[in-house]
């Protein structure tokens, strides 16, 4: 019976330490327990940077030649000669074509003749004009004897002047039997056969030289374009001395590659054309290795503005609605404003903020559209 009593006590202790340890630590537990942390957003976000943007329009153009010749033939003839190879370069002053100059050649010599004949009687004229002055101061002629000479003496001067000029227009004539390159440049194929009478009354036009190292390029920018870059004073087709840089033109090739050589715009039409509501353009770009060829149409990239320390975040992190653009500004509580501001030009993935942001700034570029204005969040800073 003492034992049975005994351990009934035990199993009561027993059972009284294991309550006391399940008591202690369901206290314990209680004490340690920590209020939840509260979670909060977590965005990306991104400092606002300033840079200079170029801003470009893309148009459709056409190559020209800087210089486009017509040789013609200036007097009528048989042509007699062809002094060249079709398609080649041509120097300046370079013989092309030779026209039959045996009647030109007959005119000058007559002309020669008659200058010979006139100045023959000019010379005696003035004889005749010396013998009568003294007749005449000694009452041995009349004045009508020296009126007579004057006038003799007066109209072989004139006939003399008179053959002069018919030798030099002979001479000029037989000049233009040979016809030379005005300009250096690429001549085409001849448009007259040997034998082929021309002139300015027949076939008149020979070849057309094609100076190419330097080229042309004609596109046509919209109005809009037009006007943002007098808003911004850049003036097409002016040299602006004060400005860090020029409008350019680059422009691909029919393999879509980029030309390397880069062109200036010289000329801007005063008004708009009626008909398509454009204005024309041209840029001229040099052209060493012929690689741009008279008649081509091309892709025309051209510089229309550089803004200067311009304030850029990238496009994603606008948010655009039909009252404007917004975007999350984040602020030193870390602690988020929901900011409108006014965009200028997309530049690939990035667009101009015209206002309402300052550089330095940090915006929300990713994860903005689970944010309300005003709440706290927790961020990464993308560099």
């Amino acid at each position: 019976m003492e034992k049975l009593n005994f351990i009934t006590k035990h199993r009561k202790l027993i059972i009284t330490a294991i309550l006391l340890v399940v008591a202690t630590a369901v206290v314990l537990h209680f004490l340690d327990r920590k209020e939840p942390e509260e979670i909060y957003p977590v965005v990306t976000v991104e400092k606002v940077k300033q840079e200079d943007v170029a801003i470009y329009g893309e148009y459709v153009g056409r190559i020209r030649a800087q210089q486009f010749v017509e040789i013609r033939a200036r007097v009528e003839g048989y042509l007699e000669n062809m002094l060249f190879e079709e398609g080649t370069f041509i120097n300046k002053n370079q013989l092309l074509f030779i026209i039959s100059q045996d009647r030109y050649k007959a005119r000058v010599d007559k002309a020669k003749a008659q200058l010979n004949k006139d100045m023959a009687q000019a010379r005696k004229a003035e004889r005749d004009l010396e013998r009568i002055k003294p007749l005449y101061e000694q009452n041995a002629a009349s004045q009508l004897d020296l009126d007579n000479a004057i006038a003799a003496y007066e109209t072989a001067k004139a006939s003399v002047s008179m053959s002069e000029a018919d030798l030099y227009q002979a001479e000029l004539e037989l000049g233009y039997t040979t016809v030379n390159s005005p300009i250096s440049g690429y001549i085409t194929e001849s448009e007259v056969d040997l034998g082929t009478l021309v002139g300015p009354s027949a076939k008149s036009h020979l070849a057309t030289i094609i100076k190419m190292d330097t080229v042309l390029i004609d596109f046509s920018m919209t109005a809009l374009d037009y006007l943002k870059s007098k808003e911004r004073n850049v003036e097409f087709g002016q040299k602006d001395t004060t400005r860090s840089w020029q409008p350019h033109v680059t422009i691909t090739l029919a393999d879509n590659t980029i030309y390397p050589y880069q062109g200036l715009v010289d000329f801007a039409a005063p008004q708009v054309d009626e008909l398509t509501g454009t204005f024309s353009v041209r840029a001229e770009m040099t052209n060493p290795d012929r690689a741009l060829l008279p008649g081509q149409f091309t892709k025309v990239k051209l510089l229309l503005d550089v803004r200067e320390n311009a304030n850029v975040v990238p496009l994603k992190s606008v948010d655009i609605e039909k009252g404007g653009a917004y975007i999350y500004v984040l602020r030193s509580d870390a602690t988020v404003e929901r900011r409108f501001i006014e965009i200028g030009p997309e530049i690939n993935n990035n667009v101009v903020v015209e206002r309402g942001l300052s550089a330095g700034e940090f915006i929300v570029t990713e994860g903005y559209h689970k944010l309300n204005p005003g709440d706290k969040v927790d961020f990464y800073i993308n560099n």
